[in-house]
């Protein structure tokens, strides 16, 4: 056995916000990764459209730091929920954690989720209070409350010693106690090194190699990234690819191998116990599986990833507009895609349901919409139904996810997200005064929250911050509300005119403008009564050459209500399905005729649906 005291492995957990990406680039900065005249993009680890703009960060990213002629490997964990998936499978690869919370919030949900599973599998913390620069900080009380979380999660003796580095990512310094004045980064440095173990193993045994993500590179294929576990590993080598959960064993080349330096990938010709690298040139490598020595085929046990809890429809567009916007219009592109996806995203499962339809299962609205919004960006057009949960059945009886949601919430809205999140059938589980504000806990339905970030915006007038977790199944709560409003529906195909918006916006709120096309079917507002109304705003003036006084008034209209696309999945009903093409986001009825749809209405009201 044996120790690599030049290397450590580390992944960094945080909740949504506390800083950690801006974290990572400080350590980046410092450590020499960039020239002092290189120009750095502001959160370097968030290099996708959607985490830029949405300041999220939805695939686990790899970097490595040299401090002192030791390598830091740092992997750049997500923080939502709905991502988990990615969490543990990190963890797989590191030694140690570094915990950031901020000193203002404190511990949050999302922190807890992947805390949790950290300290399950064994890993050192280090705890870093972030953002002490923040009016409002209170960092002492924050690190009790980290102690008091650790306690309840369950942590040993030596988790709870653990280190405590106070810093402010975004002005660049850490500093060892709260009054201290911080100038770099190097009280964080060397609290990674102290506390967090060098990879220990056997350094000259057979090789094996653990693979805990897969990347895919359009000319390369799958590129495997994982730790080497035991021994070594070098190019050109062969090995046994194998399975803890399949008796299959195939054997396979090491063709090109890479290691991280900064943010690159750099050609390497052989790794050690405890580098993380990635390999390509296998092309059906899966997570979870391992590499070993022909000669010693052990493969390691690998974390079982939760299951999925929502799952929605993704169909070919067959709307009266299909085909004329999107680059990748068939079911063909759809499979493709959706199957290129499951290559990296294990907590995704695809069915197929019929020719052009596929029933796509997450880890929970977001993790789907981000889907949508990639694919849609790469020039995809298709149709979504409404998200729905999955249940299971425990010892007899229809359970549905259940989500520990807690909200941050000024005292004046306490009540009214109370009320709310009563109607949706949710539980308070716990209630704490912070500073002026309050602290919510509930445990509500996964389905009770489809759509309720919006009214929860509203309803604390914008100074709210929620957030959820998966808890555990409970039986089914019964019947759950979902929208108290119908849809304005377009009677005919058209343009819609100013005219005709005009004669029907006090109806309702409206979603479109003059001069947008529309169909039969199309949905154009929201109705201010519980019915779907339908109404024609491609109705044009009747033109006489007769003048009269005040008729020629001009139509004042409302500006329309733009959705995102999280707003549009949240807004539609059962019998809606969602548009989505590279230009536009339609919501529409699934039955686009007039009178067919009707019929059908009265149909359900004999049955009594």
């Amino acid at each position: 056995m044996g120790k690599r005291e030049n290397l450590r492995n580390v992944a960094i957990i945080a909740h949504v916000d506390h800083g950690k990406t801006t974290l990572v680039d400080q350590l980046l900065r410092q450590s020499g990764v960039f020239r002092s005249n290189e120009a750095v993009t502001e959160r370097v680890m968030d290099s996708g459209d959607l985490e830029r703009e949405r300041g999220i960060t939805i695939l686990s990213k790899n970097t490595a730091v040299m401090y002192n002629d030791i390598k830091i490997n740092i992997v750049d964990t997500p923080g939502h929920a709905d991502f988990g998936g990615e969490v543990e499978r990190i963890l797989m690869m590191v030694d140690g954690v570094l915990l950031l919370v901020d000193a203002f919030e404190g511990c949050m949900p999302q922190t807890r989720f992947v805390l949790k599973k950290a300290l399950g599998l064994g890993k050192k913390p280090v705890v870093v209070v972030n953002k002490v620069d923040r009016p409002g900080a209170r960092p002492l009380e924050v690190v009790d409350e980290v102690l008091d979380l650790f306690i309840e999660l369950g942590a040993d003796e030596d988790q709870l010693d653990f280190p405590v580095v106070y810093a402010s990512a975004r002005d660049g310094y850490a500093m060892n106690q709260p009054d201290e004045k911080g100038t770099d980064m190097k009280p964080l440095f060397e609290a990674i090194i102290n506390d967090v173990p060098a990879p220990e193993g056997d350094l000259d045994g057979p090789t094996q190699v653990l693979f805990s993500n897969i990347d895919y590179d359009e000319y390369v294929g799958r590129i495997g990234i994982g730790r080497v576990e035991r021994g070594s590993v070098k190019v050109g080598q062969t090995v046994t690819i194998c399975s803890s959960t399949s008796d299959e064993k195939r054997n396979a080349r090491i063709t090109k191998l890479y290691q991280f330096e900064g943010l690159k990938r750099v050609d390497a010709e052989s790794a050690e116990l405890g580098d993380i690298v990635a390999v390509s040139g296998m092309a059906d490598l899966n997570i979870g599986e391992t590499a070993c020595d022909p000669e010693h085929v052990e493969p390691l046990p690998f974390v079982k990833i939760d299951e999925p809890t929502v799952s929605m429809m993704f169909m070919v567009n067959n709307s009266p507009f299909a085909g004329r916007e999107g680059k990748y219009v068939t079911s063909r592109n759809l499979r493709d895609r959706l199957d290129r996806e499951l290559l990296k995203d294990v907590s995704l499962h695809v069915t197929e349901q019929g020719t052009d339809a596929f029933n796509v299962a997450g880890r929970g609205e977001m993790h789907l919409s981000i889907l949508i919004e990639t694919m849609r960006r790469e020039g995809y057009e298709f149709q979504v139904s409404t998200p729905r949960v999955l249940t299971k059945v425990i010892d007899g009886v229809r359970c549905e996810p259940v989500e520990r949601m807690v909200a941050d919430v000024p005292e004046a809205s306490v009540g009214a997200v109370i009320e709310k999140i009563g109607q949706r059938k949710g539980d308070l589980v716990s209630m704490t005064p912070v500073g002026s504000r309050y602290r919510l806990e509930f445990l509500v339905p996964s389905r009770g929250l489809f759509g309720y970030r919006n009214e929860f915006l509203t309803d604390t007038r914008g100074e709210g911050i929620m957030s959820s977790v998966l808890d555990s199944y409970c039986p089914m709560k019964g019947e759950i509300a979902r929208r108290s409003t119908g849809s304005l529906i377009a009677f005919e195909t058209g343009e819609a005119t100013a005219y005709g918006i005009g004669g029907v916006q006090d109806r309702g709120a409206m979603f479109i403008a003059p001069g947008a096309p529309v169909y039969a079917g199309m949905i154009v507002g929201s109705c201010n009564r519980n019915e779907d109304m339908a109404v024609n705003v491609c109705k044009k003036k009747q033109l006489t050459n007769m003048r009269a006084a005040g008729s020629d008034e001009a139509v004042r209209l409302v500006p329309p209500r733009v959705l995102s696309l999280e707003q549009c999945l949240e807004y539609l009903a059962d019998d809606e399905l969602l548009e989505v093409t590279p230009q536009n986001l339609r919501m529409r009825k699934q039955i686009l005729d007039h009178s067919v749809r009707m019929r059908q209405v009265m149909k359900n009201r004999q049955s009594g649906k």
